[in-house]
C-alpha cells in the first residue's frame, strides 16, 4: 500500500489533516502504517509527522486547541506547547537581504533547455532567494523527531535541487543522507518566499517544481494500491473574474493534469490508484491564497466531511476493501513506526471511540 501527499502551503496542509482523520475514520485503517509514505511541500510535514507516530486524530484536536496533560513530544516538551499551525510561523531568515536571481544556474539551465524544465522551474530560478526563514518548520518536525529519520521503512521526502531543478526523494535509497526536518524545511521551501535549505553541500528547495504530486516516484515499486491526496487539484473548475482566483485556477488546472498523467503512469504497471482531491466546497473556504492562515481549522474540519464523502463513493468499487485493519486511533508516540506501539490502554481506547463518535454520526 502506498500513501501519496501533495503540495499545497497552508491551507493545503490544512486539507490534508482533515483528509487524513477522515481516511483514518472512514475506513479504520492507520495511514501511518501504509508501506510507502510519500509527500511534498505541505504533503512532507504531514507525512514526516504520520510517521513519527503522530495520528491524524491527534492532529486534528491539536489544532482546534485541544490540550493532553502529561502528553509530551519525544524531544521532552509538552505537546501542548508546540505550535499549533504546523510550522506556518513566518518569520524573517538570519542573514543579508537577496539579491538578484536566486539560482543562476537553474535559471540559465531552464534557458538552455527549457522543455526539460516544468514551468514552475523555469520561474523559480530568477526569483530572488527567499527571505522567510524555515526554522518554524524544522522545529514542528523536530519535536516528533528530534535528530535522525523515523523509523518507517519507506517515508520519501521529495525536494528539488536549487542548481538542477531536479527532484530528490530523501529517505530513498539513492538520495544524499538528511536529517528529516532539513528535508521537511527543503521540500516546502517555495523559492522566492521561503529560505532554500542546505543539506550535504547543496541548496533544495520545494518540491513542487517538479510536481505538486510526485505520485509517480512510485511506478516501480509494484504496490496493489496507491492512495494520493492532493490539495492543489481538483475536479470541478471554478470561473471567477478576480485575477488571483484566475491564478489559482490555472494552477489547479496543472496540477490536475500532471496528477491524471502520474496516476496512468501507476495503472499501467498494474498499480490501483484513488485519487482524492477538493471539492467547490473546500476551494470556497481554502481561498486562493494558500499560504494564508486565516482559515485553517475551518479547512480542516470540512475536509473531514468532504474527504469522508469522496472516499464512501470510492469505497462500492471495492478498491478500500483491500486496505488492512490498523489502529487509527491510538495517541501519538514518536519513538517509532505503528507496528512497534504496544496495544491500547482502556483510556486510550475511550479516547479514540469519543474521537470517532462525531464521524460515525
Amino acid at each position: 500500500m502506498g500513501l501519496v501527499l501533495g503540495a499545497g502551503g497552508v491551507m493545503g496542509g490544512a486539507w490534508l489533516t482533515g483528509g487524513l482523520a477522515a481516511l483514518a475514520e472512514t475506513t479504520g485503517w492507520d495511514p501511518a502504517s501504509a508501506d510507502y509514505v510519500v509527500g511534498t511541500s505541505a504533503g512532507a510535514m504531514m507525512g514526516a509527522l504520520l510517521a513519527a507516530g503522530v495520528p491524524p486524530w491527534f492532529m486534528v484536536a491539536h489544532s482546534a486547541g485541544e490540550v493532553f496533560e502529561g502528553l509530551s513530544g519525544s524531544d521532552g516538551r509538552p505537546a501542548a506547547q508546540a505550535d499549533r499551525s504546523a510550522g506556518a510561523v513566518f518569520r524573517l531568515h538570519r542573514g543579508l537581504p537577496p539579491v538578484g536571481p536566486g539560482s543562476l544556474r537553474l535559471a540559465a539551465a531552464s534557458l538552455r533547455r527549457p522543455a526539460r524544465h516544468t514551468p514552475a522551474a523555469l520561474v523559480s530560478g530568477w526569483l530572488p532567494r527567499g527571505f522567510i526563514s524555515t526554522e518554524p518548520l524544522k522545529d514542528t518536525v523536530r519535536r516528533a523527531v528530534p535528530s535522525g529519520w523515523v523509523r518507517h521503512p519507506n517515508l520519501w521526502i521529495v525536494a528539488c535541487d536549487y542548481a538542477t531543478g531536479r527532484r530528490v526523494a530523501f529517505g530513498r535509497r539513492a538520495a544524499p543522507p538528511a536529517e528529516l526536518a532539513d528535508a521537511v524545511a527543503a521540500s516546502c521551501a517555495i523559492p522566492g518566499f521561503y529560505h532554500p535549505v542546505a543539506i550535504a553541500g547543496r541548496r533544495y528547495v520545494d518540491g513542487g517544481l517538479y510536481s505538486t504530486s510526485n505520485l509517480d516516484v512510485l511506478r516501480d515499486e509494484r504496490l496493489d494500491l496507491v492512495i494520493c491526496l492532493n490539495p492543489t487539484s481538483s475536479l470541478h473548475p471554478t470561473r471567477a473574474w478576480n485575477p488571483l482566483e484566475r491564478l489559482a485556477a490555472a494552477m489547479r488546472t496543472a496540477s490536475g493534469r500532471r496528477l491524471g498523467a502520474e496516476s496512468r503512469k501507476l495503472r499501467a504497471a498494474g498499480t490501483e490508484v484513488v485519487l482524492v482531491q477538493p471539492t467547490l466546497e473546500d476551494l470556497a473556504v481554502m481561498g486562493p491564497n494558500l499560504m494564508s492562515r486565516r482559515r485553517q481549522h475551518e479547512v480542516i474540519e470540512l475536509a473531514r466531511r468532504t474527504v469522508a464523502a469522496q472516499l464512501a463513493e470510492t469505497a462500492a468499487s471495492g478498491l478500500l476493501a483491500r486496505l488492512p485493519p490498523g489502529e487509527p486511533y491510538a495517541l501519538a508516540r514518536p519513538s517509532g513506526h505503528p507496528s512497534t506501539w504496544p496495544p491500547l490502554t482502556e483510556r486510550q481506547r475511550q479516547a479514540a471511540a469519543a474521537r470517532a463518535a462525531p464521524a460515525a454520526g
